[in-house]
């Protein structure tokens, strides 16, 4: 698993290197808002508040959301910053996340209102 969790990082650094990756609530939303965002990530230990709030935000702007299977210690030492959710803008990088993540369900506007 520890490997898995390498490999992870790795690409984390090489996305963030690349410019692709939006990191933190407020701008994964704005990514997700704009079309820019292709994918975004959770850490396994942001807050039940801020999954809810994320994934209603993936669900109205048909982002798929995935669940990065890091803490948000191990995505700074990826990233150089602490931040539980992150916002892939590469359609690439997001498809090569897809491979090894296990994707959230999203909730929709039309479900909450």
């Amino acid at each position: 698993m520890a490997g898995n969790n390498g490999d992870k990082s790795g690409l984390l650094g090489i996305c963030r290197k690349a410019g692709k990756l939006k990191l933190g609530m407020d701008m994964a939303k704005s990514a997700c808002a704009s079309g820019e965002a292709k994918a975004v990530l959770a850490a396994s230990d942001i807050s039940a508040k801020s999954l809810k709030e994320i994934s209603y935000s993936c669900g109205r702007y048909g982002v798929k959301l995935y669940a990065l299977g890091m803490t948000m210690d191990s995505t700074a030492d990826a990233v150089g910053k602490r931040t539980g959710i992150l916002a892939v803008t590469d359609a690439g990088f997001a498809k090569a996340f897809a491979k090894g993540l296990t994707e959230i369900e999203t909730t929709a506007a039309e479900e909450i209102f």
